[in-house]
Parts: C-alpha cells; sequence; structure tokens
C-alpha cells in the first residue's frame, strides 16, 4: 500500500469515510478530513538504487462546524497518526485554527512528516 492510502485507511473511521484529497466535494456533510501533500523529503543514492522509504510532508485540515469539534478532530487524526503501526509519523508544528467565512465553517491544520515503505 501506498504512504497515502494507509493514511486515509488510518483516518477513515474518525469522519464515517468522509475523507478526500485536496478539496472536499461541495456539500459533503460533516466533519470531515482534507489532505494534500504539501512537500517531503526525497531520497537519492549515489549508486541510483531506489530507497525502501518514502517521505510525504502532509497537511490535514479537519473541517467542522464549530470551533471546538474541528480542535478535537484535528487531535484526534494527529493521534491515530502517531499511533498507526505501518506508518512513522512525526507532527511539524502545532496545529492552526482557520475559520472559512464563505462557508461558515471552522477548520484546524497540522502538518505531518510521514514515513512509511515506498
Amino acid at each position: 500500500m501506498t504512504l497515502e492510502v494507509l493514511m486515509v485507511t488510518v483516518l477513515k473511521p474518525l469522519v464515517e469515510g468522509r475523507v478526500f484529497p485536496d478539496v472536499a466535494p461541495e456539500a459533503s456533510p460533516l466533519p470531515r478530513l482534507v489532505y494534500q501533500q504539501v512537500g517531503g523529503r526525497a531520497l537519492s543514492f549515489v549508486g541510483n538504487e531506489l530507497p525502501d522509504l518514502e517521505n510525504a510532508r502532509m497537511q490535514i485540515a479537519a473541517w467542522a462546524r464549530t470551533r471546538a469539534e474541528a480542535k478535537t478532530l484535528i487531535k484526534q487524526a494527529e493521534a491515530a497518526l502517531i499511533q498507526a503501526g505501518a506508518l512513522q509519523v512525526e507532527p511539524a508544528g502545532a496545529s492552526i485554527s482557520h475559520f472559512e467565512e464563505d462557508t461558515g465553517l471552522y477548520g484546524s491544520y497540522q502538518d505531518f512528516s510521514i514515513w512509511s515503505d515506498r
């Protein structure tokens, strides 16, 4: 399984499967999680071998109707990712709160450095 598939598998139970790449479909139910890769560490070797591991810096966004619900959800996502056996996860900072005026939704974002088998 790819890093992304493993990560989504870990996160789905938190939001009844509502985990989306890049942007959630319009009018998708709340709460939900949205993720995107925002970088990562590329490995290269002198002998041109392919690495056994891959790394991604993933940004997870929790969306909900209240700030408290968004904060709780991002903390649950952090705990689930850190405790996932198939992934090595390190938070790349604390979460950031956000309010989206157009939709009236509250969000909480957090970046993670995630390693997994390639």
